[in-house]
């Protein structure tokens, strides 16, 4: 019974938040109290929330104290000579956009934190998804499926919690499993520049001078989000080439970017006047804007490596080194205190939504796991697998991840249910090793789990709702995932 009814909390709540009848706070807090109740465990629910609310707190801090300490290094200028590369390659080009997206997202999923890797790569990329009327869905999409497979690091968590579970050396998973991986990361530039070409279709590419180069595909409404999208940009006339200049003036602020579509508004008149149709009007980030500290660059690259190196080295828990970070940034290159509040004001939506959604979901992992719903559906598919396909258990290990890790947390599955399917798996006569290189192909899927923290900074930043994201992306990262899996059967790695 527990395991029909965990199965169909988490279909109505992916329901409710996909078909857009409730928010995902509201689903994630309620669904899983209705649950609770019919469980008969609706006296418990106190304790199962604080001790959701109790494991995920560290990650909401963490989280808090990123976005001020990442925002405060977007405002102050750090990323700058990185977007305006990106941006450079990418011109006006809805394809290379797309590509440069999943560049970047990989490049900076080296540090292993998922939450920077969305708040640098949406900061850099939303104004031209903006700009041209792209489909921001597309932008988080292809930005969470380079980080799943990136996320894969030995730093990164799943791998070292494989390592943990099974008492095997992370690098002995990870190094054999790169060309598997090498594969997964080709095949997600290979989707972002076939979604590319899609929207290069359907909104047209822009010269540098903003004059148009195609006219756009009229097209229906769709379920891709638009967000704010003002005039259109490749309809040809002055007020589409004004609005193309305008891309280019228009900051991304501290909490989300502020990206401007059309011709119309104050950056609008700017770009119109002053837009020269230079390489200089695609960076992004507005050149002018007064948080910049050009004299403290290299104070804000040195502390920012160095924040990253003892994250990685773990030489202090994580959000006590983003607190720390976010301190010294904000007293460094703000000694005003004036000056510190409206920078920290300036974030403050971000923080609110994020650290307000990963309590929620504290909700729903708590009731998950405390009513013991996690346990027998993870047992449920164990005990499903046919004898025959015993010897097989790295293939059957590799699909059972990814619907385990989206719709379970990565603790609960590495740590509860891999070591069952790598003692099924040795009584077949298959290593160790190999079950636990296929537990982590589905994490390109994860990363859109809505148990993840760091899937509401990608929407909440790119204003995308996350229903949306979910209808985009689960078929694509099952793709990946897949792909992954099959590049290590062949290679012989699983």
């Amino acid at each position: 019974m527990l395991t029909i009814l965990g199965f169909a909390m988490i279909a109505t709540f992916l329901v409710l938040i996909m078909m857009k009848k409730m928010s995902p706070i509201a689903a994630l807090v309620l669904i899983p109290a209705l649950f609770c109740v019919i469980v008969g465990k609706g006296a418990h629910l106190g304790d199962y929330v604080i001790d959701g609310v109790s494991s995920l707190a560290p990650t909401a801090a963490m989280l808090m104290f990123a976005i001020v300490y990442f925002g405060v290094m977007i405002d102050v200028g750090l990323f700058d000579p990185i977007v305006r590369a990106i941006l450079k390659f990418c011109k006006a080009d809805p394809m290379r956009i797309v590509v440069g997206t999943a560049l970047l997202a990989a490049i900076v999923s080296l540090d292993g934190d998922g939450s920077t890797t969305f708040m640098i790569t949406v900061s850099a990329m939303y104004p031209l998804y903006k700009r041209l009327k792209m489909s921001l869905v597309v932008m988080t999409g292809v930005a969470a499926m380079a980080n799943g497979v990136m996320n894969t690091l030995p730093w990164g968590g799943p791998t070292a919690r494989a390592a943990t579970a099974l008492k095997v050396d992370a690098t002995d998973i990870f190094v054999p499993m790169i060309p598997a991986l090498a594969v997964g990361l080709v095949a997600v530039v290979v989707l972002a520049y076939v979604l590319g070409l899609c929207e290069r279709r359907r909104v047209g590419t822009l010269s540098l001078d903003g004059a148009p180069v195609r006219e756009p595909e009229p097209e229906p409404e769709s379920e891709t989000v638009l967000v704010g999208a003002g005039a259109g940009v490749a309809s040809g006339g002055s007020g589409a080439r004004a609005g193309a200049r305008a891309g280019a003036r228009a900051g991304v602020g501290a909490g989300g970017a502020r990206g401007v579509a059309g011709g119309s508004g104050e950056a609008g008149d700017r770009g119109a006047e002053s837009g020269d149709g230079s390489d200089d009007d695609f960076k992004g980030l507005d050149p002018n804007r007064p948080t910049l500290r050009p004299k403290l660059y290299w104070f804000n690259a040195l502390l920012t490596v160095a924040l990253l190196t003892a994250m990685i080295m773990e030489l202090l828990p994580i959000p006590v080194l983003f607190l720390i970070g976010a301190a010294l940034a904000l007293t460094v290159n703000f000694p005003h205190i004036p000056d510190q509040k409206a920078r920290i004001a300036a974030h403050a939506d971000n923080v609110l939504n994020v650290s307000g959604m990963v309590f929620a979901a504290a909700v729903f992992t708590g009731v998950l796991t405390g009513t013991g719903m996690v346990d027998h559906m993870a047992n449920w598919l164990v005990d499903t697998i046919p004898d025959g396909m015993g010897p097989q258990m790295g293939l059957v290990t590799g699909l059972l991840s990814l619907p385990l890790t989206y719709f379970m947390s990565n603790d609960g599955f590495y740590f509860g249910v891999l070591p069952v399917l790598a003692e099924a798996g040795q009584a077949h006569g298959v290593s160790t090793l190999e079950i636990a290189r296929a537990s982590i192909v589905g994490q390109p899927l994860h990363m859109s789990s809505p148990l993840v923290p760091a899937v509401y900074v990608l929407v909440g930043m790119a204003k995308v709702e996350f229903g949306d994201h979910t209808r985009f992306v689960v078929k694509w990262a099952v793709l990946t995932s897949l792909v992954i899996l099959a590049a290590g059967i062949l290679f012989g790695i699983i």
